[in-house]
């Protein structure tokens, strides 16, 4: 018998690309076998094996083919070539609730996936009570789907599919369903199936539940992959790749700017640090046109650019402001937001008793901003500003709000928008017996 609970043997995935619906139809009934399509390589001779009772994590951008290649363990797809060979009982967390019927009532739907899994109706009655403690929707398990809001549907979903004891488990960006108190659930029937020792196969964008939860960590790039190894290595190979500083080879190349090199208002041959962020292509900018912010970078304690921070690490985001008129007492200033626009946190130079003389017109100015990060895991965006007072009035001279986002990456949660880092002592006698 294997050790192994999921072998990939060179797994290659081409999908066929078709500029109009029209094209395909042309091309299967062409008598000259013209080629109206161009081919999309998905997966390319991707291999990796998970042994049982392993938990490992797959990592990689958006199109790197994370998706693809669970897909095809689960069935859900069939390779174009290669082989996958499984052993186990394999329980699925991809699309919730792909396959329920609309219609039908919430126990309904539990009966009819259980049944898609392979379960009999003697197997689903005996795991029954559990799935609706589990999703706790009350009396709407008795009402059509339809009628459910987004959190009760995801709920049921994720509650079928979590209580069928398998003995392979394959999580596509599922954990973080239904409000705070159900993630928390979900989290803890995670950490349940690894003590138990069945074997996950876990894909997030969450990099902290990679790091805490993973043993070990597969990084694709374009469908192929590009490195495994421990968590905390790949990660770090990942950060460096979202902002082009690996290069594919495998030779790293250090493309961290110093304060004094380059980037210039005209660039003049340099690239820019925010050349190498995920920059929003929807930026909002406007100001009196006094001064530009031209540049901006984040670093973490290592001194490499990236926009993916550890929580209670040291980082230090950086702008660069070209002054186009004579400016007296220029403020500099940074914040951060929430994905819903919610102001966070931010400070600027002027509270941090930092003044500065006045520019004249084509001064250069690099601010930079070190702290300690103590947001919640997740994203966030980061806006910059010069502002100032001209006459007694605030007036701004050039704001970027929104201009790039900013993953934190935390192995601890705690409750609301940052971590206090509380240290935890107790005091008190024996263990009360509540028996």
């Amino acid at each position: 018998m294997s050790s192994y609970a999921i072998e990939v043997r060179n797994v290659n995935k081409i999908y066929r690309l078709y500029d109009k619906p029209t094209d395909r139809l042309k091309e299967a009934f062409s008598i000259t076998r013209k080629k109206r399509s161009r081919e999309h390589r998905a997966l390319k001779d991707l291999s990796f094996e998970v042994k049982k009772g392993e938990t490992v994590g797959i990592i990689g951008a958006n199109g790197a083919g994370k998706s693809t290649i669970l897909k095809i363990i689960t069935g859900v797809l069939n390779p174009t070539s290669g082989s996958v060979n499984i052993e186990g009982r394999i329980s699925a967390l991809l699309e919730l609730g792909a396959g329920f019927n609309m219609e039908y009532t919430g126990i309904e739907n539990v009966y009819l996936n259980g049944t898609m899994i392979g379960f009999s109706k003697e197997e689903i009655d005996a795991r029954l009570q559990d799935i609706l403690d589990f999703a706790d929707i009350g009396d709407f398990v008795n009402q059509p789907v339809k009628t459910y809001s987004s959190g009760m549907f995801v709920r049921l979903a994720f509650a079928v599919a979590i209580n069928i004891d398998p003995e392979i488990l394959i999580v596509d960006e599922a954990l973080s369903v239904g409000d705070v108190f159900f993630q928390a659930k979900c989290f803890h029937k995670f950490e349940e199936f690894k003590k138990q020792g069945k074997t996950i196969l876990f894909v997030s964008h969450d990099l902290g539940s990679i790091a805490k939860y993973c043993d070990r960590v597969i990084l694709l790039n374009k469908g192929e992959k590009l490195a495994e190894g421990a968590p905390k290595e790949i990660i770090d190979m990942f950060k460096k790749l979202l902002v082009n500083q690996l290069d594919i080879s495998g030779d790293e190349k250090d493309k961290t700017r110093k304060e004094e090199e380059g980037c210039d208002p005209k660039g003049n041959g340099n690239l820019l640090w925010k050349d190498s962020l995920p920059v929003n292509s929807d930026i909002i900018e406007y100001g009196g046109g006094e001064a530009t912010i031209f540049d901006f970078g984040i670093f973490d304690n290592k001194g490499t650019l990236t926009n993916t921070i550890e929580k209670g690490t040291e980082f230090t985001i950086k702008m660069k402001v070209v002054f186009n008129r004579e400016v007296s007492e220029p403020i500099f200033a940074y914040t951060f937001k929430d994905i819903k626009g919610t102001e966070i946190t931010g400070t600027n130079t002027m509270y941090e008793q930092l003044y500065f003389e006045p520019q004249q017109e084509g001064d250069i100015q690099t601010v930079s901003f070190t702290q300690k990060m103590t947001l919640q895991g997740g994203e966030y965006l980061l806006s910059f500003g010069c502002t100032g007072f001209r006459d007694g009035e605030f007036t701004v001279y050039h704001r970027l709000y929104d201009a790039c986002n900013v993953s934190v990456v935390a192995e601890k949660k705690t409750v609301g928008y940052f971590d206090m880092f509380s240290k935890v002592s107790a005091e008190g006698s024996k263990r009360v017996n509540r028996e």
